[in-house]
Parts: C-alpha cells; structure tokens; sequence
C-alpha cells in the first residue's frame, strides 16, 4: 500500500510546540472523569485462572493468547498486531511494538480497560481489518462501550510509532500512524493522558486494564549505529501520573 508524504512540520515537531497537549491540560472534562464514583465488579469478582480465560469463547481479532507472568505475578495475554483485548479482571495486557501503535483505553467509572495493536492508518475491510487504525480503533471504543464503559468517562494512553528500521524512513509508517491515533482520539474527544511515541526503539508495553497502569519498556533498537546521535534522557519521565492511572518504565 502506497501511503502518501505530507509537507509542512513533522509530528514530533509539532508535539514539541505543544499542539496536542497532554496531561492535566488536554481535557477539563477529566476532573470530572476521575472523581466519578467506580461502578464496576467487585474486586473479589474480578480474578479468573488461565484455563477459564482460555475456554471461553473469543470473537474474531479478540487475543487468544493466555499465559502466567512471573514478572507482574499476573496472568495476561498478549496482544498481536491486528488484534485487540478488553477486560475488567486483574491481569495484564501486553503487547510489542515497531512502528505499530497500541491504544490504551481505560474508563474510570466502570474500570474496565483494552488495548488495540494496529500497523497501518487505513486500508481495505474484511479480513484482518483490525491491521488498520481506524477500524481497530472503533473495535476496540465498541468493545469497551458492550463491557459497561461510556464515551465520557473513557482515557487513552497511546504508544509506539517507533522508526524501527532505518530504510522505512521514506515511509515513515510510525509517525504516520501516530499522526492518525492523535487525530482519531481529538475527534471522539477522548483525552489523551499520556504518550511514548516515535523515536527509533521498539517497545513491550504492559497494560493493568482495572487501574488504567501502563508501563514501558523500551527494547534495543534495529539500527544500533543512530544509538550515539540520540537523545539524551528518557521520553517517558514527560508522561503525566494521574490518580487512576500511570505510565512508568519496568
């Protein structure tokens, strides 16, 4: 698929001009969001063994994956690109990234949260659809909307986008689909809390879909030779801590 080159500034300059905020600032309305009384399961409801996760029944491009995390001492399953996982029980969602994106969307009433992993912005439908951002991205709001969430009282985190390989740079797949996650979440006026985007290393991100936690670990990237040129300090320490959630490195 040919994907077309803009003009003008790129993404990661315009994010340093401040045009799409984050933090305490991107959204009044989430005052009101994180003061809302949770709604959900009860805590003691909400646990469930790897078996019973992997006999019950999934629905196409939902994780199947299920497997214990001796790390978090959680159970989890992982997420592949293309697909999704929404969740009100204590385990971790985790998944790796390139250029892919993953969003994380949590609801601070109903404290249920997914994370998606799509490659592309856009494409065909069918088959593999959730490949592309803007239909992985009304997959996973619908999931979570069916499992108690509401529009209003959802968060996202958004992660990836990394330039993994050097000679993608005419492509620039992962700013590209930074690009489109930033615009699709303004448009359904979801706030953007946190980010750890772009750059050139790949990441595993584990996702606490109860608390809204993310965490990040940033991997060794594919062209090693860029690793003196780089930036100094880690991206992440500019990522906001919010009484329902965080994103820290692991």
């Amino acid at each position: 698929m040919d994907i077309p080159r803009t003009s003008g500034p790129t993404l990661a300059q315009r994010m340093a001009a401040g045009e799409f905020p984050i933090g305490p600032d991107a959204d009044r309305r989430r005052a009101l969001r994180v003061g809302s009384t949770p709604v959900g399961r009860p805590q003691s409801e909400r646990n469930s063994t790897i078996e019973q996760l992997k006999a019950r029944p999934r629905k196409p491009g939902e994780a199947s994956f299920f497997y214990a995390d001796h790390h978090f001492q959680f159970n989890a399953v992982k997420v592949l690109p293309g697909e999704y996982f929404v969740s009100d029980e204590n385990l971790v969602i985790m998944t790796v990234l390139g250029s892919c994106i993953a969003a994380c969307l949590w609801d601070t009433r109903a404290q249920v949260g997914g994370m998606n992993h799509f490659m592309l912005p856009d494409g065909e439908d069918g088959i593999g659809a959730g490949r592309y951002g803007s239909y992985a991205m009304e997959l996973l709001i619908n999931e979570m909307l069916k499992n108690g969430a509401r529009r209003e009282t959802m968060q996202a985190k958004i992660f990836g986008g990394g330039q993994v390989m050097s000679n993608f740079t005419t492509m620039n797949v992962g700013e590209r689909n930074t690009q489109f996650v930033i615009d699709y979440l303004h448009t359904e006026r979801i706030p953007l809390l946190s980010q750890d985007v772009l750059d050139i290393y790949p990441r595993k991100v584990c996702f606490f879909p109860v608390t809204g936690k993310a965490m990040v670990k940033r991997l060794a990237h594919a062209h090693p030779d860029q690793a003196v040129n780089e930036r100094r300090g880690n991206v992440a320490t500019v990522v906001q801590s919010t009484s329902g959630g965080s994103v820290d490195l692991f």
